[in-house]
């Protein structure tokens, strides 16, 4: 587990691609990394609004993975963490969207799956709360929606499937009740996306730092540059919530 300097006090960042920094173009550049130091040159009226400035004692642990579900959080992801000397002091989990895709199309199924993952996602912030202080935040994040409510999955070539944003809503508001059943605040970037996908242009698009930063989409389901930015938006907001942060 990587980590800033030799602190044994961390931030830890677990879950899927929507924390990664790959999409954003490259390491430093995804919405955790952003949220652990930001960078000034891309952001510079981010300047000092990151866990480097405000808790300069911690270090940086990105464990989430491309493709990372419930299964491989408390498969892989948390083991790595129990077994490590890390003590975690800021968590954040973003999962559940993986999940839901592997039973794209089929509504019945996802539905039942969106069962499942309330279940792991409560079995991964109990064993979470094990390893974190009562007083530090684990924040959990919602789940976007490249479509902007549409639906038409078609538009950027993929099989219709107009009952996805019935899933996923169904999924957010799982999300939101298990966290508030393990004292966990949720980072609403399913809430800031919107407007941010079809409705901006062609998230199917490959381009890590699109012309137009109205467009946080990349490759149909992957946040861009600025779409990192949006989720390490999302988290700091929730952590002003904690009262973690000082307010933007």
């Amino acid at each position: 587990m990587s980590s800033r300097g030799a602190a044994s006090e961390v931030y830890v960042a677990l879950g899927d691609s929507i924390s990664i920094d790959v999409y954003a173009g490259g390491p430093g550049r995804g919405g955790a990394s952003l949220l652990a130091r930001n960078r000034d040159d891309d952001f510079p009226d981010w300047r000092g609004h990151d866990l480097a400035t405000m808790r300069p004692e911690l270090g940086f642990g990105l464990l989430a993975t491309d493709g990372g579900t419930t299964a491989s959080v408390l498969d892989v992801q948390l083991p790595r963490l129990e077994s490590s000397a890390a003590v975690p002091r800021v968590v954040t989990l973003t999962v559940g969207g993986n999940d839901v895709l592997g039973a794209y199309g089929d509504t019945r199924h996802a539905l039942e799956i969106v069962g499942v993952v309330r279940a792991r996602v409560g079995r991964a912030l109990e064993r979470l709360r094990a390893l974190v202080a009562p007083d530090d935040p684990i924040v959990v994040g919602t789940v976007y929606d490249p479509s902007d409510g549409t639906g038409e999955a078609w538009r950027v070539g993929l099989p219709p499937w107009p009952d996805v944003v019935d899933v996923l809503a169904e999924l957010n508001a799982m999300l939101r009740a298990v966290a508030d059943e393990h004292d966990a605040v949720v980072a609403d970037i399913h809430g800031r996306f919107v407007g941010h996908g079809l409705r901006a242009g062609n998230p199917g698009q490959p381009d890590a730092r699109p012309g137009d930063r109205r467009l946080w989409y990349c490759h149909i389901i992957e946040p861009n540059a600025w779409g990192a930015h949006a989720v390490r938006n999302a988290f700091w907001a929730a952590l002003q919530e904690h009262g973690e942060t000082r307010a933007t």
